[in-house]
């Protein structure tokens, strides 16, 4: 359930900075600002919940990876961002650190 946890916790932590993206656009201000504000207090509390279980460090790097790739997909899919070679190899890079973080828990590392 814990695994479950962390993963809830880094997809709300993928709102806040599109909440705070929202914000600038005119007229969109305190929407932008309440989403931001609910997803990390959502982030904030699954994360909570998953580091019951889940060594804090490895709870962390999970928790900012999944949200830093989140948020890098949301800015490509949706704000036009590069999606150049560059940067997917350095997000692959991101996940394969995420998946080895994973691997490694399960092994007791």
């Amino acid at each position: 359930m814990a695994w479950l946890y962390l993963i809830a916790a880094g997809l709300f932590e993928i709102g806040w900075p599109v909440g705070l993206k929202l914000s600038q656009t005119p007229g969109r201000l305190l929407l932008g600002v309440v989403i931001a504000i609910a997803c990390m207090t959502a982030s904030g509390g699954f994360l909570w919940l998953a580091q019951r279980t889940i060594p804090i460090g490895t709870a962390y790097a999970v928790w900012t990876g999944i949200g830093a790739v989140g948020t890098f997909a949301v800015g490509i899919a949706f704000y036009g961002d590069s999606a150049g070679v560059m940067r997917l190899v350095s997000v692959g890079l991101i996940v394969a650190g995420i998946i080895g973080l994973k691997l490694a828990h399960g092994l007791g590392g």
